[in-house]
Parts: C-alpha cells; structure tokens; sequence
C-alpha cells in the first residue's frame, strides 16, 4: 500500500516536468465575465468559451482569440472583430451585421443560418467555412470562392 502511494507521488512530482498540462485550454474566466459585462475584450483568451445567446452588440473583441468558441445564436451586430481568432468557432445562427472582421482567421468557422449583413471582411482569411443556408448581404463572401 506504502509503495503504490509513493509511486502516485512520484508521478504528480514528475508530471510537471513534462508540461504538467492535463485539462484542455479554455477561457479565462474573468475575461468571460468582462466580455459579458462591458461589452468590452481587446486581446482576450476567449478559446472554447461558451458564449451561446450572448449579446455582444457593439463588442470590443479586437485580436481577440475565440478559437473553437461557442457563439451560436450570439448578436454581435456592430461587433469589432479585427484581427480576432476564430478558428472553429461555433457561429450558427449568429448575427453579424454590419461587424468588422477584417484580418480575422474565419478557418473552419460554421456559419450555418448565420445572418452575415455588411460585414467587413477584407483581409480575413476564410478557409473551409461552412455557410449552409447562411444569409449573407454585401460582405465579402460568397459560396465557393476561395
């Protein structure tokens, strides 16, 4: 018994050495909190937050990391979005009218029923999107260009 809790103890010792990083990356939490409540995020970890029915209307999430969040059925109407990460992020049924995407990192963003009005996409790099039934309105996107 003596020996297993000694060899227990000498993994957890160890552990550390090797990166010691057993759960999976997500959110700070207090960025979470101030993103909900002052609208306002520049540069901050959002990766894997779940922001589902967020209202973020006029959002400050400039070069932000949103990187595999959850935005489904999030309002980020006005939203500026420059620069941010969102790879794999969750969009659908989102609402992005007239938000600034320009210079973001729209890879494998799911877009599905999002409705995407005057957007500023310039620069945006939008690789494997998916836009399935996605209503989209005098933004730079369009169904199969690359």
């Amino acid at each position: 018994m003596q020996t297993r809790y000694f060899a227990i103890a000498a993994i957890l010792t160890v552990l550390p050495a090797f990166g010691g990083n057993l759960s999976a990356h997500a959110a700070d939490p207090s960025q979470v909190q101030q993103l909900l409540e002052t609208g306002m995020c520049q540069g901050c970890d959002l990766s894997d937050a779940d922001l589902r029915q967020a209202h973020l209307i006029g959002a400050d999430l400039r070069d932000a990391n949103l990187q595999g969040a959850n935005l489904a059925e999030a309002n980020l109407e006005g939203a500026d979005l420059t620069g941010a990460n969102l790879k794999d992020a969750d969009l659908t049924e989102a609402f992005l009218t007239n938000a600034s995407l320009n210079d973001s990192n729209l890879t494998n963003v799911n877009l599905t029923r999002a409705t995407v009005y005057f957007a500023d996409v310039s620069g945006a790099l939008m690789r494997n999107m998916d836009l399935t039934d996605a209503a989209i309105l005098g933004t730079g996107i369009s169904i199969g260009s690359d």
